[in-house]
């Protein structure tokens, strides 16, 4: 009777671990996505307030490609939210739940109980 409690709270505890992992991944991917947004957010308010001075300035911007300006743009504000991404992401492949092998632990038993 105590192999069977053990083995009911071993599947319980691993459902409740899966549970978990599952969050955590669920947590980190909405994390991502707020970044990205946030990251989007930057970049176009730094391309604003770039055109804002040209403008005032009364340079055209035309001695500028406009992919190499977003390009700079993009590395300057992107860089941050790149490397938080890529760690969140590593978080995600590190989460892990082992399954309980119930089938090895019963057969250890009787080999306990035969032997």
């Amino acid at each position: 009777m105590g192999q069977l409690v053990s083995d009911v709270t071993k599947v319980l505890d691993y459902n409740n671990s899966k549970k978990n992992a599952e969050n955590e991944r669920q947590k980190i991917l909405s994390q991502i996505a707020a970044d990205e947004k946030t990251k989007t957010n930057l970049i176009k308010k730094v391309l604003a307030e770039q055109r804002a001075k040209y403008g005032a300035n009364g340079n055209s911007g035309n001695g500028l490609t406009e992919n190499a300006v977003l390009k700079r743009l993009r590395d300057e504000t992107a860089q941050p939210y790149d490397e938080k991404k890529k760690t969140n992401l590593e978080k995600i492949s590190n989460i892990k739940t082992k399954k309980p092998n119930i089938l090895k632990s019963w057969l250890s038993k009787i080999d306990k109980i035969a032997g």
